[in-house]
């Protein structure tokens, strides 16, 4: 049996955190985006010092998902003024959760979902929210069948590609 673990990462992380960012990223999204896109997004998104600069920021946090001891999968949050869309002080926005390509169909983005709302319940928040690309039709299930709903969407550039992400939404309050 496998010993699957989520742990908060440090800055220490960040040679780590960069490579699972960007490998991800293409597992998911390189065979319907083109290479000058994909390439200018991770420079951009997954560049060394913007992530040294999201580790540090304290309104964010990033969590690695390993399976014995081997990373399968990250999440990151933001809080408060942190959050891209809507900066609500009673909510949490999950901004990214991805899981390698060779560990999908194995609840490692459950595991890091759930960790998501716990995190949202600890501190006492009403709601959790996410962007997701509206022709990302497994995520968007996932998130469907985790009682997430749409409440409306919001452009996303990959590249030179405008892009439309689907808000949604999931009420924790009282949970």
């Amino acid at each position: 049996m496998s010993l699957i673990g989520i742990r908060k990462l440090s800055l220490e992380d960040l040679p780590l955190l960069q490579e699972i960012s960007r490998q991800t990223f293409c597992e998911t999204f390189a065979d319907v985006n083109t290479e000058e896109d994909m390439n200018r997004y991770l420079s951009d998104s997954f560049n060394e010092d913007r992530l040294h600069d999201e580790l540090l920021n304290l309104g964010s946090a990033f969590y690695f998902a390993e399976v014995d001891g081997q990373v399968a999968g990250y999440l990151k949050v933001n809080f408060g003024d942190t959050q891209t869309d809507i900066q609500d002080r009673n909510a949490l926005e999950l901004e990214r959760i991805y899981v390698l390509k060779s560990f999908l169909g194995k609840r490692i983005g459950q595991m890091l979902l759930d960790k998501t709302l716990q995190i949202a319940r600890d501190a006492r928040l009403d709601y959790v929210w996410l962007g997701v690309w509206e022709h990302n039709h497994r995520a968007r299930k996932f998130y469907r069948k985790n009682g997430f709903v749409e409440f409306g969407s919001h452009d996303f550039w990959l590249g030179s590609d405008k892009q439309t992400d689907l808000m949604m939404r999931l009420e924790i309050k009282g949970q």
